[in-house]
């Protein structure tokens, strides 16, 4: 499918390397990085890529897609080819501050970007989470269904709108090595929408798991220019975020079976049904 893409492309064959297989499959070039979406996904990574060139237009720091006419479709999966960063790591949390303070000050393009809809794929994927009780789906689909209520109750869609990323992690905001600048990845999750949304992407990584400290926060708090812990829709927002890791982790499992994704997912799912005790959690990390 690569070779079939890179002709299309018209690029000359190289040698590749599988970096990344899960929803979407990252594969390393010597000239680019080329990421394999799903079947039926061709209109939003258009939008994906009109995003990137937006952003490159705007200066505002992002991995680049390649001058080419992308993405390319090869049996139905859209294919696209992106720069290929030098050495780098993951950003730290005030840089991650800096990036999005960037990112939500910028007008919204006109391509088209959907408005946030924080309950994307969700009955889907509990539906998916086979390594789960069948008890155990039913609770995350009133639990579901609940949220959705409260969010319409608390009136998040008619808050102020910005730009967001919609899935910012360390692992898609980096910074090359011998540089400052944070370098936004991955824009699949793009939207327009409550920039606490993005926030809350970070504020969790403290208040529910203590994956960083409360030093680390306060800086991220300072870069960005906001705490969103202080908002009245705080708990709402984390609770969707919580339950979102959940999900995902559920379908994870029950596509990677002998992983210790069934684990952490039956974990995650007792502390949501409050059987494990209060916040922070020993949740585990996963690379998505």
């Amino acid at each position: 499918m690569v070779a079939q893409a890179r002709r299309h492309a018209g690029l000359a064959a190289s040698r590749t390397t599988l970096i990344h297989r899960g929803e979407n499959i990252l594969v390393g070039a010597d000239d680019a990085v080329i990421r394999i979406g799903r079947v039926g996904e061709v209109p939003g990574t258009t939008r994906e890529v009109a995003f990137a060139r937006w952003l490159e237009e705007r200066k505002i720091p992002a991995v680049r897609p390649l001058p080419i006419e992308q993405p390319i479709e090869v049996e139905g999966h859209p294919v696209t080819f992106w720069e290929r960063l030098p050495a780098h790591r993951q950003a730290r949390p005030a840089e991650i501050g800096e990036a999005l303070r960037r990112l939500h000050a910028a007008a919204a393009p006109d391509i088209g970007l959907p408005r946030l809809d924080p309950f994307a794929r969700l009955p889907q994927r509990i539906s998916a989470a086979t390594t789960l009780t069948d008890d155990d789906r039913r609770w995350l689909t009133t639990r579901l269904s609940t949220l959705r209520e409260q969010w319409n109750r608390q009136g998040l869609d008619a808050v102020p709108h910005s730009v967001i990323h919609g899935d910012i992690w360390a692992g898609n905001v980096v910074v090359l090595h011998g540089t400052s600048i944070p370098i936004m990845l991955d824009f699949e999750r793009c939207s327009v929408g409550p920039a606490a949304w993005d926030l809350t992407s970070i504020a969790i990584k403290r208040t529910s798991f203590a994956w960083i400290t409360d030093d680390e926060y306060m800086e991220f708090t300072s870069a960005v220019g906001d705490d969103v812990t202080a908002s009245p829709h705080y708990d709402l927002l984390r609770d969707v975020r919580e339950l979102r890791m959940t999900c995902y982790l559920g379908q994870h499992a029950a596509e990677n079976p002998g992983t210790p994704a069934a684990q952490e997912a039956e974990l995650r799912l007792q502390c949501l049904r409050g059987t494990h005790g209060p916040r922070p959690w020993p949740w585990t990390p996963a690379a998505t």
